[in-house]
């Protein structure tokens, strides 16, 4: 009920606390079409003059669980491309790609293991990379950003060769969890492994990742080590957006290294000089107005548990 009191002139404090809600919250994420935001607002009703209000932006985390037995299962994929024009033909470049697991936290490094076989006449180079899918859903149309957010390239290999990657390792950056169960903005990550061939169209392979929150414990000690402190490093936070993003790497068009490489970040550093990249463009970043508050976790919640706030202060 409300009570009235009588405040002298200075400053006072109200410390409050409050239930989040039961129902599951998205994660807070600012995308390029779109943003999940949360606030607290405070009001101060006072007589004869005007309402005095403040709010703070609540960074909201939805935790998903690495280890669950979904994300545990391996992906592997393979395809095969014949190499020719006309009526020439050289033969056949086949890839096949695996990964461990389907999930994955910021920090970790994914192994790759792959196995090319190069039976055309052409020098090839094959590469890895990570894309993000953002998918925008609203009065029944979509609108879809893909961008790149890490890549890692191989070696040549000469007609007639073949080349095995063992666990060759893909860093993810920060970036933001994946975001699924909503039903206006989902957020979508993906491994490619591909190929490109002089003088004709590339040889990709995607396979689905999920990039979580809690990391997989029981894997190796190295990722584990990594992603221990996840939930405490919670840095893709505070990147910042580029005000005028490019354009994001089509799947199709992409043929040409040099226009490749203009959609590629900075991070994690390249191979080699040939992978030399000049334009750091992540592929989530969150641009805030605020300082960020404190970080509200949705795992495990029990009715009886709060959200602890800082006190919130009017000058009267």
């Amino acid at each position: 009920g409300e009570e009235n009191l009588v405040l002298l002139d200075g400053r006072h404090e109200f410390p409050f606390s409050f239930q989040l809600p039961q129902e599951p919250l998205v994660t807070s994420f600012t995308g390029k079409y779109g943003s999940i935001q949360y606030f607290v607002k405070a009001v101060l009703e006072r007589p004869a003059v005007p309402d005095q209000s403040v709010q703070t932006e609540l960074q909201i985390i939805s935790h998903i669980d690495v280890s669950s037995p979904a994300l545990l299962t391996p992906v592997l994929r393979s395809q095969e491309k014949m190499v020719g024009c006309w009526f020439f033909t050289s033969g056949p470049v086949s890839l096949s790609a695996k990964i461990e697991r389907k999930g994955y936290c910021n920090g970790e490094a994914i192994p790759i293991y792959a196995e090319i076989e190069n039976c055309s006449s052409r020098l090839i180079v094959p590469k890895a990379a990570i894309f993000q899918t953002q998918t925008y859903l609203a009065s029944g149309k979509t609108k879809t950003f893909r961008q790149m957010v890490a890549n890692v390239r191989g070696n040549h290999i000469a007609s007639g060769s073949t080349d095995t990657w063992n666990g060759k390792t893909l860093k993810i950056p920060p970036v933001s969890p994946s975001i699924l169960d909503c039903c206006i903005i989902r957020v979508e990550y993906s491994l490619a492994v591909y190929i490109h061939i002089p003088g004709a169209k590339k040889l990709m392979i995607e396979m689905p990742l999920v990039i979580g929150t809690i990391p997989c414990i029981g894997f190796s000690s190295r990722n584990s080590s990594i992603t221990s402190q996840f939930s405490m490093d919670m840095s893709w936070l505070a990147l910042t957006m580029p005000e005028h993003p490019e354009a994001p790497p089509n799947y199709a068009d992409v043929v040409s290294e040099e226009e490749f490489s203009r959609h590629v970040p900075a991070y994690p550093p390249p191979m080699d000089c040939e992978e030399q990249l000049c334009c750091p463009v992540f592929a989530y970043i969150q641009e805030f107005r605020f300082q960020p508050p404190p970080l509200y976790s949705e795992i495990d919640p029990h009715p009886t548990d709060v959200e602890e706030m800082q006190p919130i202060s009017f000058m009267l």
